[in-house]
């Protein structure tokens, strides 16, 4: 049983590290963030479509709960291509330190969803953020296209990560991602031929590093991760699977510094607002697990 522990543990970092790995392949794909989603959500709909195949899924669901699922779709479309492009007007550190800024908008988000009172310590903490992005846009302002970017894509990626909640109490994870996948095609397809000119001869004709890449970033990053995330709950925790999520970003920063320290060697204002922001994040995770474990003790102290 340890060993069964520990292989978990290290699944649960290795997809965390896959995670970190996604804004790395973001600067290597060179095609527009629009395409790149839309390309990632298609193969990654069509892989999660096979895999509910293979373990034959029943995926039928009221049409009132599919357009919940679409409008999630849409969510999740506009916090990829958000991130991408943070990625493109700036870079990977930015865009990773906004992308933590996702904490503070769950404690404004997750109170008026779930209906529950805003705890005092989340303002505390947001204010602590707060001072952290403050930092990093002093420090790197030629950047603040993509610090604006970075954070409206945690913004978008809080929001859904809120309203799956929701729904994963009720339905099976795999149909939900399935149908979401499936909006966010149709969406970004309709967004496409309205906007950008419609499908193009030359918006297929990608280079072939750009479709490896591609290919990895929705079976490896995309439809293996969420499986793979899916089944690690199982065995670990939650609380130890969102605490170690929240080291993404400092996967992610490092593999930039050792894969483009030409583009990503930023200046010590930045990291100090980084940090304040990161170990923000942590301290939030660690109170909640402690004031989640004292509750659970107090409830069974009573019984």
């Amino acid at each position: 049983m340890p060993n069964a522990k520990l292989t978990n543990y290290f699944h649960l970092h290795l997809l965390v590290f896959i995670a970190g790995f996604t804004a790395i392949l973001g600067e290597l794909i060179s095609i527009g963030s629009t395409a790149l989603v839309w390309y990632r959500m298609l193969i990654a709909g069509v892989l999660m479509f096979l895999y509910i195949k293979i373990i034959k899924l029943k995926i039928q669901v009221s049409t009132k709960t599919k357009l919940k699922f679409f409008g999630a779709g849409i969510i999740i479309a506009l916090h990829w291509i958000t991130f991408f492009e943070a990625i493109n007007q700036s870079n990977i550190s930015i865009t990773l330190a906004m992308f933590s800024t996702g904490a503070f908008f769950a404690s404004f988000i997750e109170p008026l969803i779930y209906k529950r009172q805003i705890i005092w310590y989340e303002i505390l903490f947001g204010m602590i953020v707060i001072l952290g992005v403050f930092l990093i846009t002093q420090s790197e302002i030629k950047y603040l296209n993509g610090i604006l970017l970075g954070i409206s894509s945690a913004l978008f990626s809080t929001l859904f990560a809120v309203i799956n909640g929701k729904f994963i109490a009720e339905h099976r994870a795999t149909v939900i991602s399935f149908y979401e996948f499936l909006s966010g095609v149709v969406f970004l397809s309709i967004f496409i031929l309205l906007y950008h000119g419609g499908f193009t001869a030359e918006f297929f004709v990608l280079s072939t590093s750009d479709w490896v890449y591609i290919a990895i970033l929705a079976s490896v990053c995309t439809a293996y991760a969420f499986i793979g995330s899916v089944d690690v709950m199982r065995h670990i925790s939650p609380y130890t699977v969102i605490l170690t999520y929240n080291l993404e970003p400092l996967y992610g920063i490092a593999l930039a510094l050792v894969l483009f320290p030409e583009t990503e060697i930023m200046s010590t204002q930045f990291y100090y607002g980084a940090f304040l922001v990161l170990s923000t994040v942590i301290a939030d995770g660690i109170l909640k697990n402690y004031k989640n474990h004292k509750n659970k003790s107090s409830l069974v102290n009573k019984s």
